[in-house]
């Protein structure tokens, strides 16, 4: 069965840190590109940011540039996305995303609210 289980939102106040973590099973993690994909209450869902199977290659939204950072480990399976300087326009749900070839695989999504 595969699955993602995200987990690490939660409610900040603008300028504060928060670490998202993605915890993938029930497929081959290595082989699968894995992205975070954000949907604002009312707007479309928006990547946030990407990287390779290996970790070498990462992208990122130009709203996030600078203060995000995606990263993985494969011999644990997980996906993080530290996210830094947050900004009410932040504010969203938050969904992890494997994707090879055809395969596209999503989790339930995290909350995660930057409000003063």
């Amino acid at each position: 069965q595969v699955q993602l289980v995200e987990s690490g939102g939660g409610y900040v106040q603008p300028g504060g840190s928060l670490r998202l973590s993605c915890a993938a099973s029930g497929f081959t993690f290595g082989i699968y590109a894995m992205s975070w994909y954000r949907r604002a209450p009312g707007k479309e869902r928006e990547l946030v940011a990407s990287i390779g199977t290996t970790g070498d290659n990462t992208d990122y939204a130009d709203s996030v540039k600078g203060r995000f950072t995606i990263s993985r480990d494969n011999a644990k399976n997980t996906v993080s996305l530290q996210m830094n300087s947050l900004k009410p326009e932040d504010t969203a749900v938050y969904y992890c995303n494997a994707w090879r070839f055809q395969t596209d695989y999503w989790g339930q999504g995290t909350q995660v609210t930057v409000s003063s």
